[in-house]
């Protein structure tokens, strides 16, 4: 693994910092965090080194060139025409189809069949066991929350079974049966539009550890590989990925790679709000494991 600079309280390219009034108002970044309940973001303003009362600090990457993503805005913004174009969602998209397209612009996401409510699940001898069924449904905000997810499902009568009762679930528009991914470090990786600062890209410790520690970062998009490596070193547990107490060093390349696929989505000004939480990070390679999407209208 490449050396990466060390974590600091700011980038020395980017000075700036972001200041969050401690207001209980609710805007779309407390909504991709998830985060209930808490004080959160009424405004957003640059900060140039003397903190206001009341108000806690959050370091925020500020960027003023190109992004050099392997992935072309151009073409990206054609695929992602396309692949919205051919989508049944709405305005948000279900899990499924979110993972189609972050597949076809080479992100790694789990095997899958999705299935509809009323359909007959499919021949699966194509995945392999153990799977996952997850419910599908366009009013479902926490599938956790329902009991929408079934786990370590060991051959197809247990599938079977497994769909029968999340179909049992009133809201329930599908069901998701995915390879079981293998356990690996959880993070969070996420985009929105914000009002002020426009498209922000988000990292952080993920699953339920988002809402519990908040130890995230945000960057203002496009990102370069560079910026990306900045962001992740603001996080308290970044110490985590470089391997601790003897657990594997996470795969830094594929999560920068997943950064910069986010952020270049964000640009094309289609999308308003990504949420990839978690990605699971490998010795070697990384896998999507859930994902949520908004698009404009």
């Amino acid at each position: 693994m490449s050396q990466l600079p060390k974590r600091t309280s700011r980038p020395p390219t980017y000075p700036t910092g972001m200041v969050i009034p401690n207001y209980p108002i609710k805007t779309p970044l407390h909504d991709i965090m998830e985060i209930k309940g808490r004080p959160c973001i009424i405004s957003l303003s640059i900060h140039h080194g003397q903190k206001t009362k009341g108000t806690q600090e959050l370091n925020i990457m500020t960027n003023t060139h190109a992004s050099s993503s392997a992935h072309n805005n151009g073409n990206l913004s054609k695929t992602l025409k396309n692949f919205l174009g051919e989508a049944k969602g709405g305005k948000t998209l279900f899990e499924h189809e979110v993972k189609k397209l972050l597949k076809e612009i080479g992100l790694p996401v789990p095997n899958g069949i999705y299935v509809r409510r009323g359909e007959v699940p499919p021949c699966l001898h194509n995945l392999r066991y153990p799977l996952v069924v997850k419910v599908s449904s366009s009013q479902i905000a926490s599938k956790t929350e329902v009991k929408g997810v079934k786990l370590g499902l060991k051959d197809a009568e247990e599938v079977l079974h497994a769909v029968k009762e999340l179909f049992l679930i009133g809201s329930a528009e599908g069901v998701l049966i995915e390879e079981m991914a293998p356990q690996g470090l959880e993070v969070i990786v996420g985009g929105i539009i914000d009002n002020q600062f426009g498209p922000v890209v988000m990292f952080g410790l993920g699953g339920v550890f988002v809402e519990l520690y908040k130890d995230v970062a945000f960057g203002l998009a496009p990102l370069t590989r560079g910026d990306a490596s900045w962001l992740i070193h603001q996080v308290r547990a970044y110490r985590l990925l470089e391997g601790y107490r003897g657990s594997p060093p996470a795969d830094i390349e594929s999560l920068l790679n997943t950064l910069a696929a986010v952020s270049d989505l964000m640009v094309t000004g289609l999308i308003t709000e990504i949420d990839l939480n978690p990605v699971a990070l490998y010795r070697e390679g990384a896998m999507i494991l859930d994902a949520k999407m908004a698009v404009t209208s």
